[in-house]
């Protein structure tokens, strides 16, 4: 299990890949041998890797910094880096896009996750991430409904709340990376330690009537596009599992 105040990280990108046809367990053999210490000592934070247990072409990961000119830094001295110039003409034809980034920060004081171990024995099946997608004017009225209203009853019906962010409005410190400009979005992760478990939550936590009619009317349109789901499965190596 995680360590007490071992939490990360104030700036966090989430990264979904979409890889070539049975490519997935290639690249994450490759990331987990040479990407995880090397971008680590730089002084990125590798916070969990993951397949995507909806599409077996989509590589899912995690990675924090201390803040904005640090991982500018980091990117920097990595993607310079004698590491990355070794393998990257093995990692990218792996890959069709690896734009599908978005750059976050945790979304109350002391939020981010908590983190174990890593090579630890696992202890949870399934992480699985709701993404909310907002407008700026949206954002800390909806961070304040999810304290206040939305996370009490995602608890009750059996998801414990790990971490919450929302996007971080800062420019790119690093452009020769894209990340998703112009979409505002809050993220919640949860873990569950049976496979299975997932499901039935959301099936019960979706099939709730009225939950939002205690939001404020201006709010209304926070709620108008479903969530995003993902349901992850930790690999061998991720920090976060």
């Amino acid at each position: 299990m995680s360590q007490p105040g071992n939490r990360c990280c104030p700036i966090v990108e989430l990264r979904q890949y979409t890889l070539r046809a049975g490519r997935r367990d290639e690249l994450i053999g490759l990331f987990e041998r040479e990407f995880i210490e090397s971008q680590e000592a730089v002084g990125a934070r590798l916070i969990g890797q993951f397949r995507d247990l909806d599409d077996p072409d989509r590589f899912v990961w995690l990675r924090g910094f201390p803040e904005m000119d640090a991982r500018r830094r980091a990117l920097e001295a990595f993607y310079t880096g004698p590491v990355w110039r070794a393998h990257r003409e093995a990692a990218n034809p792996t890959m069709l896009d690896s734009d599908n980034v978005l750059l976050l920060r945790p979304s109350a004081p002391r939020g981010g996750f908590e983190l174990g171990a890593r090579d630890g024995p696992p202890f949870g099946a399934v992480l699985t991430a709701a993404i909310h997608y907002l407008d700026d004017v949206l954002t800390p009225p909806f961070a304040d409904f999810f304290e206040g209203h939305m996370r009490p009853l995602i608890e009750a019906d059996g998801a414990p709340v790990l971490a919450s962010f929302v996007t971080e409005a800062a420019a790119n410190s690093f452009p020769a990376l894209p990340v998703r400009d112009g979409e505002r979005v809050f993220i919640w992760f949860s873990r569950f330690e049976t496979a299975g478990a997932e499901a039935v939550f959301w099936r019960r936590h979706t099939g709730r009537s009225g939950w939002r009619d205690a939001a404020p009317e201006a709010l209304s349109p926070a709620f108008a596009r479903k969530p995003e789901w993902l349901r992850l499965a930790p690999t061998a190596r991720s920090a976060l599992r």
